[in-house]
């Protein structure tokens, strides 16, 4: 086999980081090797050392790949919508179907997650995903201060919620299919839409008493 060609500078760094984001959440980050990287972006090894010094920096290339797209899904929300409600509906359905495109994103998470544990999880924020949060927390801030929603609620608490909603739906979508009365495992956005709204409104009627125990 001939020495691979060198690639147009752009070109190859984003196919080096499409092909270890692949391999990166097929395999663990101990089992991938940067032969394999290699191989899989179609370049040469040593085209790898002239974008990243060693693998980890081309680990934490990809974090920082996955939660920028979701920082600009959010972004995008923003400067589409005045109204906070209307932020909310845009980047849940955004958010959702970025994660059912790129299945490889989750995966990558949650396995490094579950096999490393706290550290994996401290590096995750780090590189970007902490940053996601806060942005989103920051919108809920600001729809509290501008009267569009509740103050008695806790942002962190609802972004949360949201976020979790759409994990839990990307992972469990083909056993929900299965389950009765579900009618929106094949409808993403009907399902983000109806999570918003419950969110947004609540579940318990606005002329009932709150009976809430302080016992």
């Amino acid at each position: 086999m001939g020495d691979l060609p060198l690639v147009i500078e752009g070109e190859g760094r984003q196919r080096i980081l499409a092909a270890a984001e692949k391999l990166f959440s097929d395999k663990a980050f101990d089992a991938v090797s940067m032969n394999a990287i290699a191989l899989q972006a179609g370049i040469s090894k040593a085209n790898i050392y002239h974008y990243f010094p060693n693998k980890d920096a081309l680990y934490l290339a990809v974090l920082r790949a996955a939660s920028q797209s979701l920082r600009a899904l959010l972004n995008d929300a923003v400067d589409a919508h005045g109204a906070v409600v209307d932020v909310l509906r845009h980047f849940a359905r955004c958010h959702l179907q970025a994660l059912l495109d790129r299945p490889e994103w989750v995966r990558l998470v949650w396995r490094e997650i579950l096999e490393k544990g706290a550290s994996r999880a401290q590096e995750f924020a780090e590189q970007g995903f902490a940053d996601v949060f806060s942005a989103l927390v920051a919108v809920l801030e600001a729809g509290q201060s501008r009267g569009e929603l509740r103050v008695d609620f806790d942002p962190a608490l609802v972004a949360t919620l949201l976020l979790g909603a759409n994990v839990f739906f990307f992972q469990s979508r083909d056993i929900l299919r299965h389950y009765p009365h579900v009618t929106f495992a094949d409808d993403p956005a009907g399902y983000d839409a109806g999570i918003v709204e419950i969110l947004l409104r609540g579940l318990i009627p606005a002329s009932s008493v709150d009976t809430t125990s302080t016992r």
